[in-house]
């Protein structure tokens, strides 16, 4: 896209006001909301009562599907106009002269996710492909995504922390990229396979402010960055399972990986650790199979032990599974994603196809979630045995709640925490001091006329909604977890109040210590 008019747009946009706090108030709380759902008539009886302006005019093309005059476009873009507009493909004539879009020109903000006071949630400008709801038909196979929900979700994982470097695998739109930007990180390089993919995410990046600080470059998965080496690698990789029988299918690039089954996904896994830098981190969302008698968790062990011994350093990673689907649900949920319903011959023979592909393979359900992995530095850990045997894999089923803030340093705070407990020995769990979370708190049920309470429940929001039904003993111990006292020293402490034998105490606390540290109740205290 040409960047003088990407310029001319970006100044546009900033003097009509086009964010998405603007948009809300010009039509409220109730009819954005819908909006977000797809559902357009009530922005568009309020736009109907306002007289025009730059605002509305944009409002009505490019998020709800209305077609204006050009004259009207032109008092809404003065610097770019219809031409550049057109030029750029944001918009194309329609009926009697008229001009519709044929792009999606989005106010994005990104919830940054920091506890801290005074950081603003941040306002972009996204151009991409249609969604359903505009674009009216099929998505095209080279269809650019928006900001959608996996992106969102992604994002708020990203560890708020500036680093020497990282790489978007998969850029899209080039979201992930500006948000990679914006924590200043100083080499930031963008990878995918799509050529039509990167010139959006190129041209966002120009809008944004952005365009000197991003290295786009296209190829398929690691190929651009061979021999590279990153401290943070993030990534939405096209991870859909897809039937590869049918070649007339509709295949779409970002969701597509042109591999059977779940293999896109593995060989992220299994590759990304070699691109990076001792103690680099990556973060990718996947899907991954169960196979008839099989685990999805245990599949995705594999990969991880497999990434250990081809880079040849231990690996600390942390699975987590935020949906198991049948294979039915998933097929009927990509089937609809390209824009088929059911009723229609096309989704049917979509669903058709799914459901014969999972079938040959003996595929039961599908896990849907997020793998955060972690090189060791191999000095660390010297030793001659397989790096795989020397990693620390916690693969687990987490659907509670996300936190609404600081998820990306909460999950990490909680990941380091539980491979701290991981790799210490039973004694040294004993000898550390540890420290509760502030966001834990305690439930307490009581039988009328019970002096003691039923059942008691550890609860955190933070970073995953968890409830843990403790004994008396571990709750206690929670509950003096202040950094002043060693787990032994507690022990010892309890085991005599409670009257019960001290080595068996020890040893429930350090296992209980070891689960709480991985649900981000618990932590060794600094220094």
């Amino acid at each position: 896209m040409n960047p003088v008019l990407i310029s001319q747009l970006r100044d546009d946009l900033n003097a009509a006001g086009y964010s998405r706090a603007a948009l809300t108030s010009m039509w409220g709380n109730t009819a954005e909301s819908a909006r977000q759902r797809g559902v357009f008539l009530p922005a568009l009886r309020v736009l109907a009562q306002r007289e025009p302006g730059a605002l509305a005019t944009l409002a009505s093309v490019f998020l709800l599907g209305e077609t204006v005059p050009g004259e009207a476009l032109d008092a809404a873009l003065p610097s770019l106009g219809t031409a550049g507009a057109a030029e750029l493909g944001l918009v194309t004539h329609g009926q009697a002269g008229e001009l519709r879009a044929a792009l999606s020109l989005n106010a994005v903000e990104i919830a940054t996710g920091e506890p801290a006071a005074g950081r603003e949630t941040l306002q972009w400008w996204i151009i991409s492909d249609l969604d359903d709801e505009l674009r009216g038909g099929p998505a095209r196979p080279d269809h650019v995504m928006g900001v959608g929900g996996a992106t969102r979700t992604l994002l708020a994982q990203v560890p708020p922390e500036r680093v020497a470097s990282a790489l978007d695998l998969g850029t899209g739109c080039g979201i992930v990229a500006l948000y990679l930007a914006h924590l200043d990180i100083p080499d930031i390089v963008a990878t995918d396979i799509s050529a039509r993919a990167l010139s959006f995410a190129r041209a966002n990046a120009q809008l944004n402010g952005f365009a000197d600080r991003i290295d786009f470059r296209e190829g398929n998965l690691f190929e651009p960055v061979a021999g590279t080496h990153f401290s943070l690698i993030v990534s939405n990789p096209p991870f859909v399972i897809t039937p590869r029988g049918d070649a007339d299918a509709a295949r779409y690039e970002y969701r597509d990986g042109g591999m059977t089954g779940d293999d896109l996904a593995a060989n992220v896994i299994r590759t990304a650790p070699q691109h990076l830098a001792d103690g680099g981190s990556l973060v990718c969302l996947a899907n991954w199979e169960t196979e008839w008698g099989g685990h999805g968790l245990e599949r995705v062990r594999s990969w991880i032990r497999d990434a250990a011994n081809a880079c040849g350093s231990p690996l600390d990673a942390w699975v987590i599974e935020r949906d198991r689907v049948d294979t039915a649900q998933y097929a009927e949920t990509w089937a609809r994603d390209g824009g088929a319903r059911p009723g229609q011959p096309e989704f049917d023979a979509l669903l058709g196809a799914w459901l014969d592909d999972f079938g040959a393979r003996r595929v039961v359900s599908v896990g849907l979630g997020a793998i955060h992995l972690r090189r060791t530095a191999e000095a660390q850990h010297p030793e001659a045995t397989p790096a795989a045997d020397r990693s620390v894999i916690h693969a687990e089923q987490a659907t509670g709640a996300l936190a609404t803030t600081g998820l990306g340093a909460s999950l990490r705070r909680a990941f380091g925490a539980g491979v701290t407990a991981a790799r210490l020995s039973d004694d040294a769990v004993l000898a550390a001091r540890w420290v509760r979370d502030p966001n834990v708190t305690e439930e307490r049920s009581y039988t009328p006329g019970e002096e003691s309470p039923s059942a008691i429940t550890l609860v955190t929001a933070q970073p995953i909604g968890r409830r843990v039904v403790a004994d008396t003993l571990l709750a206690a111990a929670v509950g003096v977890c202040d950094g002043e006292l060693t787990l032994r020293q507690i022990a010892d402490a309890l085991a005599t109040l409670l009257e019960v034998d001290a080595s068996a105490a020890a040893e429930a606390l350090v296992a209980g210590i070891r689960e709480l540290a991985w649900l981000g109740m618990v932590e060794v205290a600094p220094g």
